[in-house]
């Protein structure tokens, strides 16, 4: 009984030696040896795509719409023919004008008869020198006549031509909400159609002031490593990358080319335009997609984002230390590259931090670290 008792007792010191010994043993895991290195990242926009020509087609002349020689959505060519208003009452006063015309050219010629007839006369004393000059005021006032004539038929031959409406420039035609036989004129609120040149295209999208700070002051250091002056109208932004709205990827890079020079109080924003070359006439007016602006930060620390917790607003990592105990330190994100973050600071160069298995450990553990 007494042996049985004592093999009892030492078999159960003996696993508990065991369970405080594994309870003891560190843990081991991924450790991560911090370096510098180039990071990409990538900044996302949402934009407004334009044409860099949108112009609003109306009718100069007022009129009942006679012809309609295009379709919507169909591309046109500077030129060519869109609309035509009933020019019947057009040509009539055309005619009318050509009329006044001939009957100012008329009586010019007979003035200019009459100071011949009269010059001899005077010459020769037969009448009054008074009777010439009236010949010829009357001569001055028929060639004012003329002119006016004159004027009043280019102007009607203007309006008569403002009944075909023509395209003012290439590209594709709009919503046409006029139809055959409507009343269309100049004080219209609507356009015949919007006119859109895509050739190039413009995209509009607004930037927080913060980003626009950075990319500006990123210009200013650049520019004074390679020696370039300050420019006033200076911009300077990696080219932008167009995303479509099905997700794809536009194959033609842009350019931001313009500014507005004010910060929405409301919403802390600029306003910016990207220029992209429509070579395949893909892109439309009126549609959307989200810009990517890329750069690359030289020589930065960058931890992969599984070595880091958050709490609180605050980011933190696990360092070890020479003994391999973890001491949890706060770090500030400066940015993100993949799927790495970009630390502004709270680690040097040849730190290790954990990589996983945070949740594992505590303040002052020991970890037995497996090198990756």
């Amino acid at each position: 009984m007494t042996a049985l008792v004592v093999a009892t007792f030492y078999s159960c010191f003996i696993g508990k030696s065991e369970e405080n010994e594994v309870t003891a043993k560190p843990l081991a895991l991924p450790v991560y040896t911090v370096n510098a290195s180039d990071a990409t990242t990538i900044k996302t926009y949402l934009g407004t795509i334009e044409g860099k020509v949108n112009v609003e087609v109306r009718p100069q002349v007022e009129g009942l719409l006679q012809e309609i020689y295009v379709d919507e959505g169909s591309f046109v060519e500077k030129g060519q023919k869109l609309f035509k208003v009933d020019a019947s009452a057009y040509q009539e006063l055309l005619n009318n004008s050509v009329a006044n015309q001939n009957v100012a050219k008329a009586k010019l010629k007979n003035a200019r008869l009459e100071i011949e007839r009269l010059k001899p006369l005077v010459d020769n004393d037969v009448i009054s020198e008074v009777r010439l000059r009236s010949a010829q005021s009357d001569y001055d006032v028929a060639k004012a006549s003329l002119d006016q004539a004159t004027a009043a038929v280019r102007s009607a031959e203007i309006n008569q031509g403002f009944t075909i409406i023509t395209a003012p420039v290439s590209g594709y035609i709009g919503r046409i909400p006029k139809r055959i036989g409507n009343l269309v004129g100049k004080g219209d609120k609507e356009p015949l159609t919007v006119l859109s040149d895509v050739q190039d295209v413009y995209v509009y999208f607004s930037m927080n002031e913060s980003d626009f700070l950075y990319f500006s002051k990123l210009k200013v250091k650049e520019d004074s490593i390679n020696g370039i002056p300050k420019s006033r109208n200076a911009l300077s932004f990696p080219d932008a990358v167009l995303i479509l709205a099905d997700g794809e990827e536009y194959t033609n890079k842009g350019a931001v080319d313009a500014i507005n020079g004010q910060v929405d109080r409301t919403t802390g924003a600029i306003s910016l335009r990207a220029s992209f070359p429509n070579t395949d006439n893909m892109l439309r007016s009126g549609s959307t997609g989200t810009l990517k602006i890329s750069e690359v930060k030289k020589n930065v620390i960058q931890i992969p984002q599984t070595a880091t917790s958050e709490l609180q607003d605050k980011t933190f990592v696990y360092v070890l230390d020479k003994e391999d105990k973890v001491r949890r330190r706060v770090v500030t994100i400066g940015g993100k590259s993949k799927d790495n973050y970009i630390i502004a600071d709270g680690l040097a160069v040849g730190e290790r931090v954990l990589l996983t298995g945070l949740d594992k450990i505590t303040e002052g553990s020991t970890v037995t670290p497996i090198q990756q």
